[in-house]
This record gives C-alpha cells, sequence and structure tokens, in this order.
C-alpha cells in the first residue's frame, strides 16, 4: 500500500473523516508553499493536494485561476511543485501529497519520465482534471509502474455506465464534484443530492470517496462529509492565504483556517 492507502486505512479504523486542503504550490509566495504544507498537517489534514499552477485552469473558478496566475508570474513551474515536496517530504514522511491539475505540463515530459521524478519526489497521487479516463491508459501504466495513483473525477451528470467504470479503475480515492461547475461555486452546493449520489459511489467503489467543490466553512464540511469518506476545500484557503506577507503568516493562516473544519469533522 502507499500512504494513501495507508492513511484512509487508518481513517477508516478509528471512524474518522478525510480532511484533504487544496492550495497552489507557489501562492502566496514561493517561500509559503512548505510550511503552509506542515501547518495544514498540524491543523489536522489528512492528505494534502498541491495545486500544480497551470496557465488556463478551466476547471477552477476565479479565486484560483488568479492564484495560479500569480504563482506561474513567480516562477512556479512543475521543477520547483517536485522540489517543494521533496523539501516537505524531508520532515513528513508519512502525508500523502496528490499533485492536482492538468494534462500538459505532465503531458510534456512524458508520462514515465514526469511518473519517475514525482515518485522520487514524494508524491502519492495525480489528478488531472483534462485527461478523461478513456484517454489515461499510458498515463495510468506509467503512474502504476512507479506507485502513484490516478485519482478520478466523477459529478452529477456521469452516466451510471460511466459511474462504474471509474468506480473499477480508480486508485487512491475517487473524487466527487459535487455540482457541475467551477470551483468556488458555494452557492451551487446541495447536500441532500450530491449525498444520494456520493452514498452510490461508496456503495460501488473499492476506494474511499471524498467530495468537494463547494465546501468552504466547518458546517459545510461537516454536512458533506455525513455521506462521503472525506471533503476537500480549495478555493476558500486559497482565500485565506492571499495577501499574506511572510511565510510565518501564511502557515499561520493555513492553520487557524482548518483547525475549526478538523474539529467539525470530528464531531467537536
Amino acid at each position: 500500500m502507499n500512504r494513501i492507502d495507508t492513511r484512509f486505512a487508518a481513517l477508516r479504523a478509528a471512524g474518522r473523516k478525510a480532511l484533504i486542503p487544496f492550495f497552489t504550490a507557489g501562492d502566496p509566495s514561493l517561500e509559503a508553499t512548505v510550511p503552509v504544507m506542515h501547518a495544514l498537517v498540524e491543523a489536522g489534514a489528512d492528505v494534502i493536494e498541491l495545486g500544480v499552477p497551470f496557465s488556463d485552469p478551466m476547471a477552477d473558478g476565479p479565486t484560483i485561476q488568479r492564484s495560479s496566475e500569480r504563482a506561474l508570474g513567480r516562477g512556479a513551474g512543475m521543477t520547483y511543485v517536485l522540489d517543494a515536496v521533496r523539501e516537505f517530504r524531508a520532515k513528513d514522511a508519512a502525508t500523502p501529497v496528490v499533485l492536482m491539475g492538468y494534462l500538459n505540463p505532465i503531458d510534456i515530459r512524458g508520462p514515465a519520465t514526469f511518473a519517475a521524478r514525482a515518485r522520487d519526489a514524494g508524491v502519492d497521487g495525480v489528478l488531472l482534471v483534462d485527461l478523461p479516463p478513456e484517454e489515461a491508459g499510458e498515463f495510468r501504466e506509467a503512474f502504476a509502474t512507479h506507485g502513484l495513483a490516478l485519482v478520478l473525477l466523477a459529478s452529477p451528470t456521469t452516466t451510471p455506465e460511466r459511474s462504474r467504470a471509474l468506480c473499477e479503475q480508480a486508485q487512491g480515492y475517487l473524487y466527487y464534484v459535487s455540482f457541475a461547475g467551477v470551483t468556488g461555486a458555494a452557492g451551487r452546493l446541495d447536500t441532500a443530492c450530491a449525498g444520494a449520489r456520493l452514498r452510490a459511489l461508496r456503495e460501488a467503489s473499492a476506494v474511499p470517496v471524498v467530495v468537494g467543490f463547494g465546501i468552504r466553512d466547518a458546517a459545510s464540511a461537516a454536512a458533506m462529509a455525513a455521506a462521503a469518506d472525506g471533503v476537500v476545500v480549495g478555493s476558500a484557503l486559497v482565500e485565506a492565504l492571499d495577501g499574506a506577507d511572510t511565510p510565518a503568516d501564511a502557515a499561520g493562516r493555513a492553520h487557524r483556517f482548518l483547525g475549526p473544519l478538523r474539529a467539525a469533522l470530528d464531531g467537536g
């Protein structure tokens, strides 16, 4: 088992839900990425989704789009992202790290070359928003060779047939997008509708099912976690980090933001 499987097995044994924060590598500063990662773990993160900055993040709303633009302007390319994970691993050998982003920065390096570099840096999984499962064979094979999970996405518009295929192919965890739209649109969150889909996916999936998009605070995290194995929070965290003056400031903001969500998931 890799770190993702180990972590979810421990959570299941303890009867706890996974808390998975997302933020963009290189924002609010290049120097803040690793301190923020450690602060999130200290505040209760079970898995970290680290955003790979991209020039055309089509699945993301304005908050993450602007974050990605700022990070790219500072020079936060793939080499920087992998170096940040490697630095994080110097003090944390246990917390799973999943890179979340888009196909192009990986495709231009080649699936096998990227997978080897990512695994060497300490990455555990990759979620590529614009890679359809039907076209993922070469990537899935390369990732599997190097022990990386290819995390897949399901959504409210996913057909039953496609859902079955996703549940069969899923690795690490299956990410359910709570509504058809871009990240950060909290007003579209429908816990009742999402809950029904989540329960169906969990019954069919061999891996845990987590839910993201629209989760912004302790209340929405607890509500969505009721039918899922965990929740992902991204845009609200990126907003909380925006404008941090120093790495210490960014780390403090991350810790203060995530702590209440951890307490809510644990029933506190």
